[in-house]
C-alpha cells in the first residue's frame, strides 16, 4: 500500500442517513438519578436522549419536519440502528417516527 492509499484509508468517513432518518449520538447512560439513587447497569430505559449529528437530505429540505442538526432529542431506541463507527457504540440511525420529542429553549 502506497503513502497515498494510507492517507486515504485514514481519511474521515461520514455516515449520511437516507430517507426520513437522522444520525443521533446517544447521550451517556445515566448511572444515577438526580436524587442520588444508583441505577443498575442492565436497566432498560424505553426512550433515550441524544444530539442529531446529521440529517438526511429529505429532512433537510422538508418544512414539515422540525428537526435540525445539533438538536437535542428524545428517541425510542427500539427502531434505532447502531452504527459501529467510533467504537463506543453511541451513534444510531433513527427513523423520524422514533424521534418522539425535541428540546427547545423558550
Amino acid at each position: 500500500m502506497g503513502k497515498k492509499d494510507q492517507i486515504e484509508a485514514k481519511s474521515l468517513e461520514i455516515v449520511e442517513p437516507i430517507g426520513k432518518r437522522v444520525l443521533i449520538r446517544k447521550d451517556e447512560d445515566k448511572k444515577q438519578t438526580k436524587g442520588g439513587i444508583r441505577l443498575p447497569d442492565n436497566i432498560e430505559i424505553p426512550t433515550i436522549t441524544g444530539r442529531i449529528v446529521t440529517i438526511s437530505a429529505e429532512i433537510e429540505h422538508s418544512e414539515d419536519i422540525p428537526l435540525r442538526r445539533y438538536d437535542k432529542v428524545l428517541f425510542n431506541p427500539k427502531g434505532a440502528i447502531p452504527v459501529d463507527f467510533e467504537g463506543d457504540n453511541r451513534l444510531f440511525v433513527v427513523e423520524i417516527e422514533n424521534v418522539v420529542a425535541v428540546f427547545r429553549k423558550s
